[in-house]
């Protein structure tokens, strides 16, 4: 916490003009360009041999996040001087090019806390890039990995059960996978009502990154805070930002007709509620609905996110391990719906 204090003073000294501490910033003709580095360092988006943050690059936090691994997950971003987001009318943030979108993935108890790999994804005057980048073994700089790998890692759950897992650096097709709609590829958590530039300096960045700060305002409760909304609201925010970016109807998983956006999608049978198998296959473990009211044991759902199967696992992408929190949650939500009903009561 310390460093990233230190590298945000020096953000915030950089992007106010002040002269007293000199900051490396982003390189923004690497940025704009058409290459794809085979070094991190290359973006100047980090302070040179360090995981620290380069001048004018802004921290950012997600009410619900998507679950990886339990990786404790670090966000940033960076918008070229001069430039400034929108928030559009259906809620979706219109980021300027130049725009780089960077999170970094490690566990406290792997690498002394230093991240294992960073995902950058770049505006470009074509559309957004996907690129990931596995860190050195140093923690100096990290390597482009456009195949992805497989990084053999041993953490603790917030439980105390040790994992001791393969993590899956995902490959650049992959990245498309989760991230594509309407076969474009797009950001998937950055969207203004899961969206909140970190606290310190706030204030600052919203003036600086946006066009309207006064448009910046999440609704979307914190999946495991139940003062932030009721165990339905927060169900669902947990499979909007888990599920929703490939269950849409201009998602990668649109031909299966289960749509789980936030408040675009009705909780009925497209919703999953009641809804019968399509293409499941071994998914469906032998049930006959994703959602069966009053049963999370017969939810075909439930049995997809707490597997780790890949011919069944839910989502297919992304994780080796169960998230037992997240499932534990649906769970209490399907449990409290009343049996033969269609569960849209508490529909936010």
């Amino acid at each position: 916490m310390k460093r990233l204090a230190a590298a945000l003073t020096a953000a915030l000294l950089f992007v106010g003009g002040a002269t007293a501490i000199p900051s490396p910033v982003p390189n923004q003709a690497v940025i704009d360009g058409d290459t794809m580095p085979r070094k991190l360092s290359e973006f100047g988006l980090f302070q040179p041999g360090t995981a620290d943050l380069a001048g004018g690059v802004a921290p950012y936090e997600l009410h619900t996040p998507l679950f990886s691994d339990y990786t404790d997950k670090h966000r940033y971003i960076s918008i070229p001087a001069g430039k400034k987001a929108r928030v559009l009318a259906d809620g979706a943030i219109e980021f300027p090019v130049g725009t780089v979108l960077i999170k970094s993935f490690g566990w406290q108890d792997v690498n002394e806390g230093r991240p294992v790999e960073t995902r950058l994804l770049i505006r470009r005057a074509a559309g957004w890039v996907a690129l990931p980048y596995i860190w050195d073994a140093d923690g100096k700089d990290a390597t482009l990995a456009l195949g992805g790998r497989r990084v053999p890692v041993s953490f603790r759950s917030p439980d105390g059960e040790v994992h001791e897992i393969r993590y899956a650096v995902p490959n650049k097709n992959q990245c498309k996978e989760c991230h594509s709609l309407n076969g474009e590829i797009v950001p998937i958590g950055p969207k203004v009502r899961n969206f909140v530039l970190d606290p310190p300096g706030s204030e600052h960045f919203q003036s600086v990154y946006f066009e309207d700060p006064a448009a910046l305002k999440p609704i979307m409760p914190t999946w495991d805070d139940p003062k932030s909304g009721s165990v339905a609201d927060r169900a669902r925010a947990y499979l909007d930002v888990n599920c929703a970016h490939c269950h849409n109807p201009a998602g990668s998983a649109s031909n299966s007709g289960l749509f789980l956006r936030w408040t675009d999608d009705p909780t009925t049978v497209n919703y999953g509620i009641g809804k019968r198998p399509t293409a499941a296959g071994r998914g469906s473990g032998g049930m006959d609905f994703a959602i069966a009211p009053g049963d999370p044991d017969h939810s075909y759902m439930i049995y997809r996110l707490e597997s780790t199967d890949p011919g069944i696992a839910m989502p297919e992408v992304g994780r080796s391990t169960v998230h037992k929190e997240g499932a534990a949650l649906l769970r209490q939500w399907i449990a409290e719906m009343p049996k033969g009903g269609n569960g849209s009561t508490d529909q936010p």
